[in-house]
């Protein structure tokens, strides 16, 4: 891995810009039990935009006026509104050969910024101007004329070419999607995957199977392996194989190839009979999946790794283990795309409210539990643009099956939460506990981040739309050990699918932990190449010395209870 001594670059901006659409872990769980749906009707904040352009009738006619001119350009065809080069909707040639659809995409876009301008000149708060924005945002997306069956030239073509069939297959589409939650455009073509077969593949045996989850302890492929073992704590939301994606693009397959003893939880489908399944019984789940990896691998250490919401549970344990006098059973502690601090975590965080998340917890609470394909749809419309409207293009007006692609394939695979759960995460974000010593009890404990003194490697993706990086990073501020920070490439479960063979890897790292995250970037060091290689370092220094592999997996405590992936990865 040869370092770039170059630091972050405009070129990197594009990327981080992304984030700048995430939504905190509080708003994505209110929105999931209310719907999405919510943030489209015009509202409070609505009404204070309208107000505020009637309170300036100059400077809004101002900007309609600009408007009507640049459309009387357009009508003449000398206008020079053109897309950016870019945007992806009209790359076709005829959006600009075509005199009729090049006056079309110039007057929605020229419509577009009007709108963004008139939101950007009013004199909203905060909270108002992000409402606003986001919906401004959603219903410019929504009318892009690509979005319009036949206007989109290459729709049309397509239409021509198949003697209609492509609409028609389209309809089908569109008519199965809305029968059945999330009510989104299908993402992926699944029939080419198949779990165990080709996704969730590495080998490994079920060694641990409780009321809440099942421990998967993965074969060694080395002759040796590290001596201190790694516990992975899966998102509970989706299925644990995020981390088990198809070989050669999979981060277990990858870690026991470089000699690391592998143990993963793969959590239970809670239904209502779990619905009180809250922190104490995942925290309490983690420590009998702890205990069962001490001995199996024979070690008074274990490190400890967890990934999005995984990561809170996991960072819990550690803080529980710390303040029950208990830290020494950690080697180290391993967070990806983890958000411990959720202060203005993304621009739509004005969108949640006390009252609005008391009533998603009411809901959750009612059903027993959270809907996965709820949190499947709020994400998609978090980033309409690539997750909705691009595949109404492909699916709908073109009549392609979409892409097989196994991160699709995970993300389509949703899991339910369980209400309680839900409840302690919305009380954890909404009043950002975790970076408030003591303000959490959890099994008794109260938690406090700054007592876990073990080294942690956090890393996180620059483009990530759900657990903005810079909020990934503020965990370097609340752990009490030597924290190495790792910025990634890309997007949330993408920026960790990052395997050595990838040419286009890089990510940033090094520099002192200083509080600010723009002033830890501005000084960090891009390096080329994946970050896996890096973590196989880090790993190496924190994990002890080479011993050898296992012969057998699990052990007369915990015999092989069956192979993997399990059984509760195919819970419905």
């Amino acid at each position: 891995m040869s370092p770039d001594t170059t630091t972050a670059r405009d070129d990197d901006t594009a990327d981080a810009s992304v984030a700048d659409a995430a939504a905190p872990l509080d708003s994505l769980l209110v929105d999931a039990a209310l719907g999405p749906m919510r943030r489209f009707t015009p509202d409070s904040s609505t009404a204070a935009w309208a107000a505020s352009m009637v309170r300036h009738p100059r400077r809004t006619s101002s900007r309609l006026l600009g408007w009507a001119a640049e459309a009387g350009r357009i009508a003449t065809g000398s206008s020079e509104v053109a897309p950016d080069q870019r945007d992806r909707r009209f790359t076709d040639p005829a959006w600009s050969e075509n005199p009729l659809l090049r006056r079309v995409v110039q007057l929605y876009l020229a419509s577009g910024r009007t709108l963004e301008e008139l939101v950007a000149a009013a004199d909203l708060g905060t909270r108002d101007a992000a409402r606003v924005q986001f919906l401004v945002d959603n219903v410019v997306e929504a009318a892009s004329p690509s979005n319009v069956p036949l206007v989109n030239p290459t729709s049309a073509k397509t239409a021509i070419d198949t003697a209609g069939m492509s609409l028609v297959r389209g309809s089908r589409r569109l008519l199965t999607d809305v029968a059945s939650a999330p009510r989104i455009p299908e993402m992926v073509d699944r029939s080419g995957f198949e779990v165990g077969r080709n996704i969730a593949a590495t080998p490994g045996t079920v060694v641990l199977r409780t009321e809440v989850l099942e421990l998967i302890h993965y074969t060694p492929q080395t002759a040796k392996v590290r001596e201190t073992p790694v516990l992975v704590v899966p998102p509970t939301i989706n299925k644990y194989y995020a981390l088990d994606l198809a070989p050669g693009r999979s981060l277990v397959e990858h870690l026991v190839q470089q000699g690391q003893q592998m143990f993963l939880i793969s959590w239970r489908n809670p239904d209502a009979r779990h619905a009180a399944w809250g922190f104490d019984t995942y925290v309490r789940s983690i420590l009998e999946a702890l205990e069962a990896v001490e001995e199996i691998a024979g070690s008074d250490q274990v490190m400890l790794g967890g990934i999005c919401s995984g990561g809170i549970l996991a960072s819990i344990t550690a803080a529980y283990l710390a303040g029950t006098g208990q830290p020494d059973r950690l080697a180290g502690l391993l967070l990806a795309v983890t958000v411990l601090d959720n202060a203005d975590a993304g621009t739509v965080s004005a969108l949640t409210n006390p009252a609005l998340a008391e009533r998603a917890k009411q809901m959750s609470a009612r059903k027993g539990y959270l809907e996965g394909t709820a949190l499947a749809e709020v994400f998609a419309w978090l980033r309409p643009g690539d997750l909705i409207w691009n595949y109404w293009v492909n699916n709908y007006l073109l009549g392609k099956t979409p892409p097989a692609f196994d991160i699709l394939f995970w993300n389509a695979d949703t899991t339910r939460m369980s209400a309680a759960l839900h409840a302690d995460f919305v009380d954890m974000a909404m009043d950002n506990l975790l970076t408030r010593p003591g303000s959490l009890m959890v099994l008794g404990q109260p938690i406090d981040l700054g007592q876990v003194t073990v080294d942690a490697y956090v890393v996180a993706g620059i483009a990530d739309h759900i657990t903005p990086w810079e909020n990934c990073y503020r965990t370097t501020q609340l752990l009490g050990g030597d924290t190495r920070f790792v910025l990634s490439t890309s997007g949330h479960i993408a920026a960790l699918v990052n395997p050595p063979d990838n040419p286009k890897a890089s990510f940033f790292a090094g520099g002192d932990n200083v509080p600010d995250a723009q002033d830890w970037l501005r000084a960090a060091t891009k390096e080329q190449g994946s970050w896996w290689r890096d973590a196989d370092t880090w790993l190496a220094a924190h994990n002890g010395k080479k011993v050898a592999a296992p012969a057998e997996p699990g052990s007369a405590l915990h015999p092989p209870l069956g192979e993997a992936p399990g059984t509760y990865v195919f819970d419905k």
